[in-house]
């Protein structure tokens, strides 16, 4: 298995790409702290990983409260001991132009996508120096490398911090054993896609730019995000993972 023995922290998985990856990591032997604002959804997650042999356990989890972040981590060290893999994964979209941003929705959009990755970083460094060492995974986006017509300022622009903040940990965190990695979906088939995917002119749009011709699994992410929190990936640090299909290549 190729986490076992390593416990995982991971925000927003309740649901899509989150989801997936507790589910893997469970199955390649990671203990699993499920952290989430979707009570009902997170407790099926920690169900569904029990019923199928793994260990893993729901905590709530506001991202954007560095109480909550404290209180995760925590029960991460006194219910499984340690911890060793940090995925920062929650997120939320948008989908207006500059003109058409609200200061408002700037903001929510920073304090959950910018703020929620520092806050999770912060609050998980001091646990992985105690264990010796440890592998930060934080969810960007491929609108994190490069820019689009048709999607929020303030997405691309949290993404692209994310990327930044990513570098900033791997540097500074390096002599502690703790690696830091951005990881760069393209579309996925979550629920966030879910609106942008019934609407048929956006949908071919999107797919359009593609090459691969199809949005991405939330599996096609979370076997990337398993080899960063695996030792395979030990001597890979401050680097962006890129599983777009291609969105990015052209």
């Amino acid at each position: 298995m190729r986490l076992a023995g390593k416990v995982a922290l991971i925000s927003g998985g309740a649901r899509g790409m989150g989801a997936a990856e507790a589910r893997l990591f469970a199955r390649e032997g990671a203990r699993v702290v499920i952290g989430d604002i979707l009570e009902a959804e997170g407790r099926a997650v920690e169900a569904d990983i029990k019923t199928k042999g793994g260990e893993g356990v729901f905590v709530r989890l506001d991202v954007t409260r560095e109480a909550d972040w404290q209180a995760a981590v925590g029960q991460a060290v006194s219910r499984f001991g340690k911890l060793d893999v940090l995925v920062n994964n929650a997120g939320i979209g948008g989908g207006t132009r500059i003109e058409e941003t609200t200061v408002e929705a700037w903001d929510r959009t920073m304090e959950v996508n910018a703020k929620g990755v520092f806050l999770g970083t912060k609050a998980a460094i001091p646990a992985m120096r105690r264990a010796g060492g440890g592998s930060i995974i934080n969810i960007s986006s491929q609108l994190g490398l490069v820019g689009t017509d048709n999607s929020s300022p303030e997405y691309q622009a949290s993404k692209g911090a994310v990327r930044l903040l990513t570098k900033a940990t791997a540097i500074q965190y390096a002599r502690d054993r703790i690696r830091a990695n951005s990881v760069h979906p393209g579309p996925v088939v979550t629920a966030m896609t879910e609106r942008r995917r019934a609407d048929p002119a956006t949908y071919q749009l999107m797919v359009s730019r593609i090459p691969l011709g199809r949005y991405g699994q939330p599996d096609d992410v979370a076997y990337g995000v398993l080899y960063l929190a695996s030792d395979e990936s030990a001597f890979v640090t401050g680097s962006e993972l890129v599983i777009d299909g291609g969105w990015t290549a052209q």
